[in-house]
Order: C-alpha cells, then structure tokens, then sequence
C-alpha cells in the first residue's frame, strides 16, 4: 500500500469513528440504536460525499483562478440544500462579526501599547539632564 493510500485508509478511519460516535449519542438521545452495519455505511458514504466537496470545491477555487477555498466557494456548494445554506450563511456572518470584533480589539490594544510606550519615552525624556 502506498502512501496515498495509507493516508486515505487512516482517514476513512477516522470518519467511521466520527460517524460511530455521533450514532451512538443519537442512539442515547433518541433511544434508539444502530447495526454495525449501518454505521459502516453511513461512514462510507459520508466519506464519498466529503469526496465529492472537496473535489467540487477545488474546481470552484480554480473557475476562480484562486488556489485557496474560500466561505463563497463554501456556499455555492451549499446552495441546493436550503438548510444547509441558512446553515453556513448564519456561521458565515458570526465569524465576520467575531473577526471584525478581534480586529477591533487588536486596534484598541495597539493604541493603548503606543500611548503607553509614547507616555514612558516623554517620562524617561524629563529625567534626562
């Protein structure tokens, strides 16, 4: 087996124990429960479907002569499920409103940094003879 493949095997893993997990905590809430061979197949084509986003997601990145994935390309993919694009519309503006909040504070905290270093310098000025 080579390296792609190892790669794409311990993946594979690691979505049937996410998708294992999220049935048995659906189980408990639902009182319900699962085969094992349904949690296989919902992980299996969890996985496909993932598959198929990536790929869909990196034609839409190249259409726009871009090497980077971005929240639009995200969106687009999401556009024939209305759910899912409320969904992702909502996360989108949350994490705008969040980053704006951040750049926000970094200028507060940059203003404060300077004023302070600029008061200690006319401070340190006055002491010199």
């Amino acid at each position: 087996m080579d390296e792609k493949e190892a790669y794409s095997q311990r993946l594979k893993a690691a979505v049937h124990y996410t998708v294992g997990r999220l049935c048995q905590q659906a189980a408990a809430d639902h009182e319900r429960e699962f085969s094992r061979q349904a949690i296989a197949a919902l992980a299996e084509i969890t996985f496909r479907q993932c598959d198929i986003f990536a790929t869909d997601l990196e034609a839409f990145a190249r259409h726009a002569k871009r090497q980077t994935v971005t929240v639009d390309d995200v969106k687009l993919l999401a556009r024939r499920s209305a759910a899912l694009s409320n969904y992702i519309q909502q996360k989108s503006e949350e994490l705008a409103q969040n980053n704006q909040e951040q750049k926000e504070r970094r200028k507060k905290n940059a203003a404060k940094r300077k004023t302070k270093s600029s008061t200690e310098n006319e401070a340190d000025m006055a002491m010199e003879p």
